[in-house]
């Protein structure tokens, strides 16, 4: 029992040395394998966060300067109408005949085709 614990507390003792004494190409990437893989990760991370993000949102900025009278439309909320009236910051929609409600133009999701809300 007590050379077990000898052999078990000199192993201990050996373990740094085991560590120090490693083959240099074993011990990972070089200074030129990192920057590789930064540059690898920073790709990923634009073509599968930012560029679709940055995409989508010219494409809403562009559904909302775009927006005019007369034009079918749902918003976030999924509220489908026609737009009567447009301002600066916001679009007046009916929704029914004679009910009308006033919405932010960044709340509006989509454009629908006209003639849309005759067929729903």
């Amino acid at each position: 029992m007590k050379s077990i614990k000898m052999l078990v507390a000199g192993l201990l003792a050996l373990m740094p040395a085991f560590a120090m004494a490693q083959d240099p190409a074993a011990q990972g990437m070089g200074v030129m394998g990192q920057v590789i893989f930064f540059a690898g990760f920073i790709l990923i991370f634009y073509f599968l966060i930012w560029r679709p993000q940055s995409k989508r949102a010219k494409e809403h900025k562009a559904l909302m300067s775009g927006l005019n009278k007369g034009d079918e439309v749902v918003t976030s909320g999924g509220v489908a109408g026609k737009i009567t009236k447009v301002t600066d910051d916001f679009i007046v929609v009916e929704v029914a005949d004679n009910v009308e409600i006033k919405v932010q133009k960044v709340a509006v999701a989509a454009a629908l085709p006209k003639g849309t809300l005759k067929d729903i």
